[in-house]
């Protein structure tokens, strides 16, 4: 029964992470109430969205949405910074990691409304200044902790004017490298526990692939609405988990 439950977590929680960030808003602390280590719903929660990331980002390549020519250097800022962050995380308590996360998507939330940006830019994706540190820094926080990540990264693509169907295969490609670090990291000091990861990787499959085609139906008006309300749902479930 308990397997099943965590099939249906990964599964609603990456059905939500595909459109907009935010799948730790349901899988830690459901998988808290269910009595798991805080560090072993993180790594089971890496194991697993690495794995459903990575089949989001070749749905998304397959429908020539993206090409791997312009993603492709994703893949070493993020993986860096998941490596160096699952390595900091392990030597970090949980009040410390819960601080970092409320801050950074407090930030994220006001700096949203001094951006113009919606979803519908028709840049294209470039190693600029700005997107090379964005991804190895949210690639950090995502080895360190993670809830929001998603979330991060979709405000990240946004200001560099990528549009919605597009910046979701990028945000992908970006987790499958931050959480392949992180997994790596935690699975090197032990910290996984291999039936409940693979539970919620099974769910994850599922509503990764739900998630897409979602994202392709909704208006990319309404996308940073839906962030926002991700944004607050995950600063106070934060809140609430640093304090109880």
């Amino acid at each position: 029964m308990e397997y099943i439950a965590l099939y249906f977590i990964g599964m609603v929680a990456m059905t939500l992470g595909t459109l907009a960030g935010g799948g730790g808003l349901i899988t830690v602390p459901a998988m808290l109430l269910m009595g798991f280590p805080i560090h072993s719903v993180i790594g089971a929660g890496k194991i697993s969205t690495t794995v459903s990331s990575f089949t989001t980002f070749l749905t998304v390549l397959l429908k020539k949405q993206i090409t791997f020519k312009e993603s492709f250097w994703i893949i070493p800022a993020s993986l860096t910074g998941g490596l160096a962050g699952g390595f900091i995380a392990t030597r970090l308590t949980e009040s410390t990691m819960y601080t970092v996360a409320i801050i950074l998507l407090i930030f994220a939330f006001f700096t949203s409304f001094f951006s113009k940006a919606d979803f519908l830019g028709k840049e294209d994706l470039r190693p600029t200044k700005v997107a090379v540190p964005g991804l190895v820094g949210i690639g950090l926080y995502d080895g360190m902790f993670g809830p929001g990540q998603g979330t991060l990264l979709l405000y990240l693509f946004n200001h560099l004017r990528i549009s919605y169907m597009r910046a979701i295969g990028f945000v992908r490609l970006a987790t499958f490298s931050s959480g392949f670090g992180a997994a790596i990291s935690y699975i090197a000091m032990g910290k996984i526990i291999w039936p409940i990861a693979f539970a919620l990787m099974a769910g994850s499959l599922s509503g990764a692939q739900i998630g897409v085609r979602i994202a392709e139906k909704l208006n990319p008006k309404h996308v940073k609405l839906l962030l926002r309300i991700v944004t607050i749902g995950l600063i106070i479930q934060l809140i609430v988990n640093s304090f109880f």
